[in-house]
């Protein structure tokens, strides 16, 4: 158990029958009445983001997150395989357990963090940038760039994110996994 006075954003909790992060913590103590902590939570395994008050020290089940570092090393159907950089033992998880980042997995990748809670995993983080190769991009629009716009282009993995005009194929890119934002060439 924790208590809500002790709540700082990582600090993970289980709370709705689900692994809560603390993302940001407030302690508040009004003129009258009694003091509480007002928290932004966000849910490890589905991504939502909840506002919740607590009472002053009230006791909330903590959530004890172990995080295994695994590299990425193939894909065997529908299944992605990982193995754990320590004990040499592969997991096989599905995209819908590694989210919308599965996009961004190429193999042999490492650095891949995966969150396991009772037994069970509940979440994958990757690299926050990834360098990719553009294995298909649209023509330079000639012109236009005062605006600043962008082009789709298809990276290795088979993710599609916008560019600028500029990108060609074969271009190697950094790529921001959380946002899927092209940062950089490389």
């Amino acid at each position: 158990m924790i208590s809500s006075n002790d709540f700082r954003p990582g600090v993970t909790i289980v709370h709705n029958n689900g692994v809560w992060q603390i993302v940001e913590a407030m302690h508040v103590k009004p003129g009258k009445g009694a003091a509480f902590v007002r928290t932004k939570m966000k849910n490890v395994e589905t991504g939502n983001v909840l506002e919740q008050t607590f009472r002053a020290a009230e006791k909330v089940p903590q959530a004890i997150v172990e995080k295994i570092d695994m590299q990425y090393v193939f894909k065997a159907g529908e299944n992605y395989t990982f193995m754990d950089q320590a004990s040499f033992e592969q997991t096989e998880l599905s995209a819908a357990q590694i989210g919308p980042a599965h996009e961004f997995l190429k193999e042999g990748q490492e650095g891949i963090t995966v969150l396991r809670f009772d037994g069970r995993i509940i979440g994958v983080e990757l690299p926050n940038t990834v360098e990719l190769e553009v294995t298909e991009a649209g023509p330079d629009e000639r012109g236009d760039t005062s605006s600043g716009g962008s082009k789709p282009a298809v990276l290795e993995t088979g993710a599609t994110i916008a560019v600028p005009f500029h990108i060609k194929t074969g271009d190697k890119l950094r790529v921001d996994t959380r946002n899927r934002k092209y940062l950089t060439r490389v």
